[in-house]
Order: C-alpha cells, then sequence, then structure tokens
C-alpha cells in the first residue's frame, strides 16, 4: 500500500508543479488554490508512504515521478519540446524507477 499512495503522491507533484507554474507567481487564485492543496496532500502522501519504506527510496521515487509526469505535462502542453535526448532520459529516469521498485 505504501508503494501506492507513494506513487500517487509523486503524481500530486506534478500537479503541484503545473499549478504553480499557472499561478504567475501566486497572482492567479485557481491554480493558486490548487498548487497548495496538492502542495499538501502530496507531502502527506509522501510522509506517509516513508513511515514503510526507506527515505532515500521513498524521496527518489517520489521525485522521479513527479519529475516525469510534469516533463510528460510540458510534452503534451508544448511547453517543453520533446527531443530524442529528451525521452531516452525521460524513458532511464522512469526505468530507475522502476527499478527501485523492483529491488525494495
Amino acid at each position: 500500500m505504501a508503494w501506492v499512495v507513494l506513487v500517487a503522491a509523486g503524481a500530486l507533484e506534478a500537479v503541484w508543479a503545473a499549478a504553480l507554474s499557472a499561478s504567475k507567481g501566486f497572482k492567479r487564485p485557481k491554480p493558486t488554490i490548487i498548487f497548495f492543496a496538492a502542495m499538501a496532500l502530496s507531502m502527506a502522501g509522501l510522509a506517509w508512504a516513508m513511515s514503510d519504506l526507506p527515505t532515500g527510496t521513498a524521496y527518489a521515487v517520489w521525485v522521479g515521478v513527479g519529475a516525469s509526469l510534469t516533463l510528460l505535462w510540458g510534452f503534451a502542453t508544448g511547453e517543453e519540446r520533446p527531443t530524442v535526448a529528451r525521452s531516452l532520459l525521460l524513458i532511464l529516469l522512469i526505468g530507475s524507477v522502476i527499478g527501485l521498485k523492483a529491488v525494495s
């Protein structure tokens, strides 16, 4: 169950990162509210998962999931350009997250 919560918390990291960007420096209320709510839930999920998983593994997976989804969101919205190098590095990052799960 800790792994499911950890991956969900990582997904919420991507939500709060996107909302932070959309808030334009906390000047837009709706994205600002989404940012704070998603950040709180993301941190709570990470904290809960760390009660069962090693800190380093939990943090690396949380960051990896969040970074991967944030980059994919950037590709989808056109804010990031999907190059071959970025795509290969993203695959490596996702593979590393899966690898951490496999050896844990």
